[in-house]
């Protein structure tokens, strides 16, 4: 970091158990409850926090006043996040960059999500959609009749396939492993432990490419992080132990829609940019770092994003998860927590769920998910539309 920036801390970090939809609060008191915890965690009260950044994808204006009114009202400046898949990290990157620039010392990040069962949808069909480019690309790509997200990701996963010889099985490991991972967190949506046999065995969504277990589920859920300064620390006696060492947001370039590759039009290209900008920033690379928070709404996903953070060669995820390189006792712990696949995606409450499970472990407080040995932890977070946010956490002591 440069020295005219300031050290950003993650001071408090709360998280709800995720549920199906119908089967949670409203999303309001999902969102109050996430921050409560947040500040109770870092042991101060909302009346220290100096900014507020609230992020959800379905919901009216002002939701986030409407969310953090209910933890405190102080006339505070709260501003509202919409960046699809990635508004929970986008929320933090800005509350980040609120306190690194010296213009706050305790900044609030909090997400939540109140979904709908099914395939997601737009919200709006009266005007244009923000993804008319991406979906006329992948029309061109994909001719297969199945809702887009599934088309997206499933499409990359496809590519994949026929560029480097991925498998079927090789998604279906991914979405085993995500399963055993969620077994030990309690906030997951999902801990039944399913093996490959029985991914396989899920009902088709897209012959020799999808079961429907290999595609996350709607959940709803929220998830909050307060940061701070290292002299809003002193002065309020609190020892956070981790810090945000490094983060980079990253959108689309014209080529997303050139390249004619679905992995390409995903996002991988984002991810990769985002990752190395992180890396030359901190001077961490992927061998230094032992567990990882990634954007596994499909396991086609988690298989492309491997390459893309740079934890195995361009082409070589399909050997990375043979030789078990993403779970424990390989090189990589991917997603501990059970990623989206098992621990539910609710869209604006995602980043900052990551963000709480990798404070957690950089803490060596993560139970029977610990990873050990810690002192960095990856974040990637992913939005097509597009914005990819990657974050690097420190060990501090």
């Amino acid at each position: 970091m440069a020295n005219d920036k300031r050290e950003v801390l993650v001071a408090g970090v709360g998280m709800i158990p995720f549920r199906k939809p119908g089967q949670s609060a409203a999303y309001d008191d999902m969102g109050a409850q996430a921050i409560g915890l947040a500040l109770a965690d870092a042991g101060v009260s909302y009346d220290t926090v100096e900014q507020a950044y609230a992020g959800y994808v379905y919901g009216a204006s002002c939701a986030g006043q409407r969310t953090i009114y209910k933890a405190g009202m102080t006339g505070i400046p709260v501003i509202n996040v919409n960046n699809n898949c990635s508004t929970g990290s986008t929320a933090l990157f800005l509350a980040r960059q609120a306190v690194e620039s010296g213009a706050v010392e305790c900044a609030l990040a909090v997400g939540f999500e109140q979904m709908n069962p099914g395939a997601i949808a737009d919200a709006f069909t009266d005007r244009v959609s923000p993804f008319l480019e991406f979906d006329s690309a992948c029309d061109a790509l994909v001719n297969i009749e199945l809702p887009l997200a599934l088309r997206y990701f499933g499409g990359a996963g496809q590519a994949h396939m026929r560029k480097y010889g991925t498998t079927l099985n090789d998604f279906a490991r991914v979405r085993a492993k995500a399963s055993r991972h969620a077994a030990n967190n309690p906030l997951s949506v999902f801990r039944n432990v399913m093996t490959e046999e029985e991914v396989l065995a899920s009902p088709v969504m897209w012959p020799g490419v999808m079961t429907k277990t290999m595609a996350c589920p709607p959940t709803c859920g929220a998830a909050a992080a307060l940061l701070v300064s290292a002299d809003f620390a002193r002065r309020h006696g609190l020892a956070p132990g981790v810090r945000i060492a490094g983060q980079a947001m990253t959108t689309d370039l014209p080529n997303t829609f050139d390249s004619a590759d679905m992995i390409h039009l995903v996002g991988a290209d984002m991810t990769r940019r985002a990752a190395q900008a992180v890396y030359e920033a901190t001077g961490v690379g992927p061998d230094e770092i032992k567990v990882v928070e990634l954007h596994d709404c499909f396991a086609h996903n988690e298989v492309v994003t491997y390459e893309g953070l740079g934890l195995c060669p361009e082409g070589g995820a399909s050997k990375f998860i043979a030789d078990g390189d993403n779970t424990y006792g390989g090189r990589f712990v991917t997603n501990p927590s059970g990623g989206l696949l098992s621990k539910g995606h609710p869209l604006g409450a995602t980043g900052l769920a990551q963000c709480f499970e990798l404070t957690h472990q950089l803490r060596g407080s993560a139970g029977p998910r610990q990873v050990d040995g810690v002192r960095n932890a990856l974040q990637h977070n992913l939005g097509l539309g597009g914005a990819c946010v990657v974050t690097l956490y420190e060990k501090t002591a």
